[in-house]
């Protein structure tokens, strides 16, 4: 596949390309080019174009276009679910889910794009404003630039980029370089819905060879990002020096938190689903550590081994498949050193531990961990569980506030109030209550406190921060000599 400038499918002026291959197999999918600095000039141009050519576009027609483009990907779903399975690793039945999610969004942007209101504003709230009138209106940012992570890359895209299309900006999207195929097609789509061609470029290749420009250029108006928080804090302060709109998604620690009155069945498949099997682990949102009552720990884990033993790990593309692998070797080596650094730290594995291949990693559950090992301390991007015991309901709430990250969280309790004293406290953007905490409809703000984000993205959100508002006050005080005459 080519990327897109101005329109064309086109390939990169250094004329390199890279190899897009299945995680699970090793074998070649496709090329794409290997962008460079002058591509990213190239980008740059169209994109700054399109500013004028996307904000003259009436309201109605950038609805229609991603109405079309919904009803396409549709109609395309899935040839677009297997070639997401072939790039990504996930497996098929988690890619069907993601295409339909990334349906859905552009379905529902494409109402939202004809939702951009203003408000009145009463200025007889303010002594002696009585004769003004005043409301607001919105505008498009410009020229946004989003940043698009490999592990969910369709659903992400369309959780950014139609919602700044919606807002009648024009985009740059950078795709992730380990899959950016099936992001490549829904450009396509993109296209042939109608959208002006000055109106979205894509780039492909690796960030140290794209430089920062992207970023630096005065004229982007917005970087929306969603990856890790090193990439963020250096996007950060390059952007700080033209004073830009940044929107960072990043990732943390998430807590599940089981309570003493918890199903515990329905607790310890919440891992397994929200953790262990869910693109493989490698999901911002994933349930990254379980507090567990230690007064039902004995059943909990019982119940969390078993599941885990059931766990089906193999060919993405086979319907019966519950694991895929991780996105690279090096992603798969990573996730086995902190799971080794931990045990010999300490840590107790009661299930999985090794890697199987290149790509696959069992899915694994630790116990008697802490707070100095990896499996708690960092990220960890793949299918392991580390199991924290609690005394107390207070105790639980202030170990998942100590951390400095806070996007998602979770609770499992059977008795509501002590669900919602919980979620209630926690020091995140969402707590799921009797649900995995990877959980991301598009209705529902999404993003994180601490140094888990900025910003919040929901269809409504997203609309809202990829625009400016501006204030319009009429003043209506009558010249001299002339009253209103009273009614």
């Amino acid at each position: 596949m080519q990327m897109l400038i101005d329109g064309k499918f086109v390939d990169s002026l250094s004329a390199r390309t890279m190899q897009i291959c299945n995680p699970a197999t090793g074998e070649l999918v496709d090329t794409v080019p290997q962008a460079n600095e002058a591509d990213v000039e190239r980008a740059l141009e169209a994109g700054l174009r399109g500013r004028e050519v996307m904000r003259r576009l009436p309201a109605h027609r950038r609805s229609d276009i991603l109405h079309k483009a919904a009803d396409m990907i549709a109609e395309r779903h899935e040839e677009l679910s297997q070639l997401l399975c072939r790039e990504n690793g996930k497996t098929i039945r988690q890619c069907r889910g993601e295409m339909t999610a990334t349906q859905r969004l552009f379905l529902d942007f494409s109402e939202e794009a004809k939702r951009m209101r203003g408000q009145t504003i009463p200025m007889d709230a303010v002594a002696g404003l009585e004769h003004m009138i005043a409301y607001t209106i919105r505008h498009p940012m410009g020229l946004v630039v989003g940043i698009v992570p490999f592990n969910y890359p369709a659903e992400l895209f369309a959780h950014k980029i139609p919602g700044a299309l919606a807002a009648g900006n024009s985009v740059i999207v950078k795709l992730p370089e380990q899959c950016p195929l099936t992001v490549l097609s829904l450009g396509r789509i993109l296209i042939e819905a109608g959208l002006p061609p000055e109106g979205m470029q894509m780039l492909t290749g690796y960030p140290r060879e794209l430089g920062n420009r992207l970023i630096t250029h005065p004229e982007v108006a917005m970087i929306s990002f969603t990856g890790g928080i090193a990439a963020a804090k250096a996007i950060a302060k390059l952007a700080a020096e033209s004073i830009k709109r940044t929107a960072f998604e990043l990732g943390g620690v998430d807590a599940m938190v089981v309570l003493e009155d918890a199903d515990i069945d329905a607790a310890a498949a919440a891992v397994v689903d929200g953790r262990l099997t869910n693109g493989a682990g490698q999901i911002c949102c994933a349930v990254k550590r379980i507090l567990v009552d230690e007064k039902i720990m004995s059943p909990f884990l019982e119940a969390l081994v078993n599941k885990t033993k059931a766990i089906k790990m193999g060919d993405p593309l086979s319907d019966d498949t519950d694991l895929g692998p991780l996105i690279t070797s090096q992603a798969a080596e990573r996730v086995h050193q902190e799971v080794q650094k931990s045990i010999t730290m300490g840590a107790k594995c009661l299930i999985g531990g090794k890697r199987v291949g290149d790509n696959y990693y069992e899915p694994t559950v630790l116990l008697e961990v802490d707070n100095s090992m990896p499996c708690l301390l960092d990220e960890v991007f793949g299918p392991v569980a580390p199991i924290v015991p609690f005394k107390s309901i207070g105790e639980a709430i202030r170990v998942v506030n100590a951390s400095p990250y806070g996007l998602q969280a979770s609770v499992f309790s059977e008795n509501i109030h002590n669900a919602l004293t919980v979620a209630h406290r926690l020091e995140v953007g969402g707590v799921v209550v009797n649900g995995p905490g990877s959980f991301r409809p598009g209705n529902v703000p999404f993003g994180g406190f601490k140094q888990s984000g900025i910003g919040r993205e929901s269809i409504t959100d997203t609309v809202r921060e990829m625009s400016h508002e501006t204030a319009i006050v009429l003043n209506q005080k009558p010249k001299s000599g002339f009253e209103f005459e009273e009614a």
